[in-house]
C-alpha cells in the first residue's frame, strides 16, 4: 500500500508546479487514491455541512476525476474486476489501471503499468487477461510512441496478457510484436483466442518496401485478420523463463527464421479461422468446439454496414456468415445450450429490420441452426445500451428512457422494469453460475461506482465496491430538473436543466445551452466529468445550463430519432431555439446573457445556431462540420452521413447546402471560440479550419485551439482536455453579456 501511495504521490506531484492546485487538493487527491483502494482515510472523511456552506468544485478538481472503464464479475460472482482511467499529468497521458475487488480484501490494486484494459475472467476465476501495449524486457518506446526491439514493424502492439487474480506479475501471451484486436478465453480455459492482421514474413515485408517505399495504398495495403487459438500452459511457461522477445540482430545472416515459415505467429499458435475483415469481437461457444466472431471494416472506416457481421468458424480455417442486415452487430453472447447468440446494435448503428435506419439500440437473439433472428423487447419504447444473461437464462437489459436509465427484465417483446434507484444503470455484469450481478451506477450529483447486486432482479439492493472522486462530495452539489417545451411544431419536447448551487428556482440566470453529440445520444440523470461533458462546471461557475435533447437523441422513440432525416440541423436547431425562448419566456433564462456550445454533433449544432439568431453572446464550439460535402468524404462514417442527409452530395446537392452553416454565415455576428483534433478523421481537422477562416473574413472575434496528434476524442493526453475546458469557460466568461 505504501507503495501505491508513493507512486500515486509521485504521480501527482508534477502539479505542484502549477501554483493553482491548493494543498488541499493535492491532498484530496491522495485521499482518493485511498478510498478507492479500500483504506479508509479518517481526514477525507469531511463531516456534513449546508450546501451553502460548501465550496463550489474547482476546475482542477473537476478535470482530476477517475472515470470506470469496465467493470466484470467473477463467475462464482463472489469478486470483481474493474478498470480505471485517470488522467497521468506529469507524463501526460491517461493511466489506465485494474483493480481487484474480494470480500476479504475490498478493493486493490491489480496491476500497475497504467496501461491495462477489457479485463476477462478465465472460466474457472482464478485468471484474468487483459489487453495492455507495456512494454516486454528489452524493449523500449520510441520518441513515436511504438515498441522496439523485437525486430517488428513499428508499431507498439497491444498484446494479451495474463495474471493470477492470486498474485504476481502479469505474463504476455505471446511475444511477437502482434497488436490484439480483440480476445476471449475457451471454454475450457485452457486456451485464449485473439485476433491480429494477418501477419506477413520477413519477405513479403521486404519486397513490399522494397516496390512501394513510403507510399500508401489507400485500400489495396490493408489486410484482413486472423482468428487465432493458444494454449495458455506452454505460453506462460515460455514467457517466464524467456520473456524478451529475440532480436534480429541474434541471428546468423542469411539465417531462415522459424517465425517465417509461420509468418510470423507464435509457435504452437493455431489458426481458426481468417477473414478478409477484422475481428472485432470474439466468442467461444459452451460446448468447447463453435467460436463466433463479429467482422468489421480493416481500415477502420464505416462505408457500410455488410462489413460488420456476425460469423462462426468453420473449423477448417474458414467461416460462415450468420448474419445478412444493414444493422452493426456487437456484444456476442451465447445462449447457455449453445443454439443462440445474443447481440445489439446499437443506437445510432443502423437496424437488422430492412434498409439502414438510425434507430435505438435493440437486442436480439440469433438461432444458430436457422439464421432466424428474433428482437427481443419490441415493445420497449426507449434505447437498449447494455444486456447479461442470467446462469438460468434469463435476460436482463439496461434501457434509457427519457432521462433515465434502468434495467429491464427481457419477456419476449416486452420489457419489465426492474426496482431500481434514481439515475443511470451504466454497466451489467452476470455471474456464469448464482444470480449475481456487477452494475454501475451514478445520478448527476454523483459519480459513477461499481456496485454488486446479490439478487439480479433487485438491481436496487446493492453493496457498493468504489468509493471514488469523493471530492464531489465534498464541494456545492448544483441542483437540476428536468424542462419540458413545445417546438414551433408543437411536438414536445424534453432537456435538463442544471442550475448554479443554490439558485434552483432563481429568474434571470445566465444560460449556456450545452448540446450533446451523437445526435444518438441524451443528457440525463448521470454523472459526467470530462472534457466533453462540463455542464457540472459551468453550474459551479454561475452558468444556468440547459441541456436539451432534441429530436434525434435516443429515449424517445424511433419516430423521434428519424424525424430529423434529411433536415439533420435545421431540424434539431428549431427545437433547441423553441426551448431557448420557453426559458426566455418562463423567466428562468435572462435574454441578454445567453451562450451556446457544443462538440462533435453538438459542434454542427452550434456553428448552425449561430447563424440563425445573434441573440448569443458568446459560442464555444469543437469538432463540428461546416458543411457536409467535404465532411462526407473525411468523414469515417460515410454511408451514415448519406443516410442522415438523404443521399451522397451529388444526389442530393440542394439539402447538402441548404443544411450546412457554412452558406449562412453572413448573418454570424456571436464572438465563437473553436476546438479541433489534429488527427481527427471523424470531423475532418480541416472543417474547423474553414470555420476559422470564415470568422476571420467576417472580422467575428474568434480563437481557434488545435490539439495536435488527437483524434474525435481528446484521449491521448490530459491537459489538451484541461486547456479546451479553461479557455471555454474564459471565453463564456468574457462574452456573457454583462
Amino acid at each position: 500500500m505504501a507503495g501505491e501511495q508513493a507512486v500515486f504521490l509521485e504521480r501527482r506531484a508534477a502539479l505542484v508546479r502549477d501554483e493553482r492546485y491548493s494543498a488541499a487538493m493535492r491532498f484530496q487527491s491522495a485521499c482518493s487514491l485511498l478510498v478507492a483502494v479500500g483504506v479508509i482515510c479518517g481526514a477525507c472523511l469531511v463531516p456534513s455541512a449546508a450546501q451553502s456552506a460548501k465550496p463550489p468544485i474547482t476546475l482542477d478538481e473537476f478535470m482530476n476525476t477517475t472515470a470506470i472503464t469496465a467493470a466484470r464479475i467473477s463467475p462464482d460472482g463472489s469478486a470483481a474486476v474493474i478498470g480505471t482511467e485517470a488522467p497521468d499529468w506529469k507524463n501526460n497521458l491517461f493511466r489506465s489501471d485494474l483493480w481487484l475487488w474480494t470480500a476479504a480484501a475490498g478493493l486493490k490494486p491489480l496491476t500497475h503499468s497504467g496501461s491495462e484494459e477489457n479485463p476477462q475472467w478465465s472460466p474457472d476465476g482464478k485468471w484474468i487477461a487483459f489487453l495492455s501495449d507495456r512494454e516486454l524486457p528489452g524493449e523500449s518506446a520510441d520518441a513515436d510512441g511504438s515498441a522496439s526491439g523485437s525486430g517488428e514493424e513499428d508499431v507498439k502492439a497491444s498484446r494479451v496478457w495474463v495474471i493470477a487474480v492470486s498474485g504476481g506479475e502479469a505474463l504476455p501471451l505471446y511475444t511477437e510484436n502482434l497488436d490484439a484486436h480483440a480476445f476471449a478465453w475457451s471454454t475450457d480455459g485452457s486456451a485464449i483466442y485473439f485476433s491480429v492482421t494477418a501477419p506477413q514474413t520477413s519477405e513479403e515485408k521486404e519486397a513490399h518496401k522494397a516496390e512501394w517505399k513510403d507510399v500508401i495504398r489507400w485500400r489495396e495495403q490493408h489486410r484482413g485478420d486472423v482468428l487465432v487459438k493458444q494454449a495458455v500452459g506452454p505460453a506462460l511457461a515460455k514467457a517466464v523463463e524467456n520473456p524478451a522477445p529475440e532480436s534480429k540482430k541474434d541471428k546468423k545472416k542469411g539465417e531462415k527464421k522459424e517465425s517465417e515459415a509461420a509468418a510470423e505467429l507464435p509457435k504452437g499458435a493455431e489458426v481458426v479461422a481468417k477473414s478478409e475483415l477484422e475481428i472485432g469481437e470474439i466468442a467461444p461457444g459452451p460446448d468447447g468446439k463453435a467460436v463466433a466472431f463479429v467482422t468489421g471494416a480493416p481500415h477502420h472506416r464505416v462505408e457500410k454496414p455488410a462489413d460488420f457481421e456476425v460469423f462462426l468458424a468453420d473449423g477448417k480455417g474458414g467461416a460462415k456468415q450468420l448474419t445478412h442486415n444493414n444493422g452493426l452487430e456487437e456484444k456476442l453472447l451465447w445462449s447457455a445450450d449453445g443454439k443462440a447468440l445474443y447481440f445489439m446494435v446499437g443506437a445510432g448503428a443502423g437496424t437488422v429490420e430492412g434498409e439502414y435506419r438510425d434507430v435505438q439500440g435493440r437486442l436480439y437473439r440469433l438461432e444458430v441452426a436457422t439464421g432466424a433472428v428474433t428482437r427481443l423487447g419490441a415493445e420497449f419504447e426507449g434505447s437498449f445500451e447494455h444486456f447479461a444473461l442470467l446462469a438460468d437464462g434469463t435476460e436482463l437489459a439496461l434501457g434509457l428512457k427519457g432521462t433515465e436509465q434502468q434495467a429491464y427484465r427481457i419477456d419476449g417483446a416486452k420489457a419489465v422494469k426492474l426496482p431500481g434507484l434514481t439515475g443511470t444503470y451504466g454497466e451489467i455484469s452476470a455471474a456464469k453460475s448464482g444470480n449475481a450481478i456487477l452494475v454501475t451506477h451514478s445520478t448527476i450529483n454523483e459519480p459513477m461506482q461499481a456496485y454488486m447486486v446479490a439478487d439480479a432482479l433487485n438491481p436496487d439492493k446493492v453493496k457498493a465496491l468504489t468509493a471514488i472522486n469523493p471530492v464531489f462530495g465534498e464541494r456545492a452539489k448544483p441542483e437540476w430538473q428536468t424542462y419540458q417545451w413545445k417546438s414551433d411544431d408543437g411536438k414536445t419536447v424534453e432537456g435538463v436543466l442544471i442550475y448554479p448551487p443554490g439558485k434552483k428556482g432563481a429568474k434571470h440566470l445566465r444560460m449556456l445551452t450545452l448540446v450533446h453529440g451523437g445526435p444518438e445520444d441524451a443528457d440525463g440523470n448521470r454523472f459526467e466529468a470530462d472534457w466533453y461533458d462540463w455542464a457540472g462546471l459551468a453550474a459551479a461557475n454561475g452558468w444556468l445550463v440547459f441541456r436539451p435533447n432534441y429530436r434525434g437523441s435516443t429515449g424517445y422513440g424511433d419516430e423521434f430519432m428519424l424525424s430529423i432525416v434529411p433536415h439533420v440541423v435545421s431540424g434539431p436547431g428549431r427545437d433547441i431555439l423553441a426551448g431557448v425562448d420557453a426559458l426566455v419566456k418562463d423567466g428562468i433564462a435572462d435574454p441578454d446573457r445567453l451562450a451556446i456550445g457544443g462538440y462533435s454533433y453538438g459542434g454542427y449544432m452550434t456553428n448552425w445556431l449561430i447563424t440563425q439568431t445573434t441573440r448569443f453572446k458568446a459560442a464555444v464550439t469543437g469538432a463540428g462540420a461546416v458543411e457536409h460535402a467535404a465532411n462526407w468524404g473525411n468523414d469515417d462514417l460515410t454511408f451514415d452521413d448519406a443516410w442522415f442527409l438523404g443521399g451522397r452530395p451529388w444526389e442530393k446537392p440542394e439539402i447538402y447546402q441548404s443544411e450546412a452553416a457554412l452558406f449562412r454565415f453572413d448573418k454570424v455576428k456571436t464572438p465563437t471560440h473553436v476546438v479541433q483534433g489534429g488527427a481527427d478523421v471523424r470531423v475532418s481537422y480541416l472543417e474547423g479550419v474553414t470555420l476559422e477562416r470564415a470568422l476571420e473574413s467576417l472580422g467575428i472575434p474568434h480563437s481557434f485551439l488545435v490539439f495536435p496528434g488527437e483524434g474525435h476524442g481528446l484521449e491521448k493526453n490530459p491537459w489538451h482536455g484541461y486547456i479546451k475546458v479553461r479557455e471555454e469557460l474564459k471565453w463564456l466568461e468574457k462574452y456573457d453579456g454583462r
